[in-house]
């Protein structure tokens, strides 16, 4: 227990000059009016803040719209650029986007076969070949990109992503590969994970995104 300093004498009202005695305990009493205030606008700022930066949206889902992004074209058709509109494959059109690296022994297994399904759609002609499909590689120098593209027979255009700002950061994927199937007004249908899809499944995945009626 700590010993207590000795009281100290207490004053009279009468000693102190005019105006002295109450003086102080006003302007204690603003300035903790004042630190209420200004306390209480920054709690109500940073639960602002904090949830319109979180958001509802979150991470890419199914239901939710597919993030737009820009990157330089390592494909063998197309600009020097891709774009993803914020309505998926632009103007209506839905779209499908096959993420892989050539780093990933998983993605050579999976795209060539992809690939030669989207070359026989295209091919044929009929409505799966109005999707448009676009890849993205990641984490691949410019060289090691195009020589898988090459390698596993891809005839659309892919978006070069060797920092992973479109894989990791917009997406918030981990990894190789995805496949991500957008409807025609930019909603995510479907995200599929891994190397899972088949030719067949590929197929029925794009089939699903065409509106029926047409």
């Amino acid at each position: 227990m700590t010993d207590a300093g000795p009281a100290a004498p207490s004053a009279s009202p009468n000693d102190a000059p005019d105006g002295e005695g109450a003086g102080p305990r006003k302007p204690r009493k603003i300035f903790l009016v004042i630190g209420v205030v200004l306390a209480l606008a920054l709690g109500v700022f940073l639960f602002t803040g904090l949830g319109t930066s979180q958001g509802s949206t979150g991470p890419p889902h199914e239901g939710g719209p597919v993030p737009s992004f820009t990157r330089q074209n390592v494909g063998p058709v197309g600009g020097v650029r891709v774009t993803v509109p914020a309505d998926g494959g632009g103007n209506g059109t839905p779209a499908v986007l096959l993420f892989f690296g050539n780093w990933c022994p998983s993605c050579h297994q999976e795209l060539p076969p992809l690939a030669a399904a989207v070359r026989a759609q295209d091919r044929a002609g009929g409505r799966l070949s109005h999707i448009r499909v676009i890849g993205v590689d990641s984490e691949d120098s410019t060289g090691s990109a195009k020589s898988f593209i090459q390698s596993a027979g891809v005839t659309f255009p892919v978006a070069a992503d060797p920092d992973i700002t479109v894989t990791s950061g917009l997406f918030s994927f981990e990894g190789d590969p995805y496949a991500v199937f957008v409807k025609g007004d930019g909603t995510i249908a479907k995200i599929v994970r891994g190397a899972v899809l088949t030719p067949s499944s590929f197929t029925a995945d794009e089939r699903a995104l065409i509106p029926s009626g047409t």
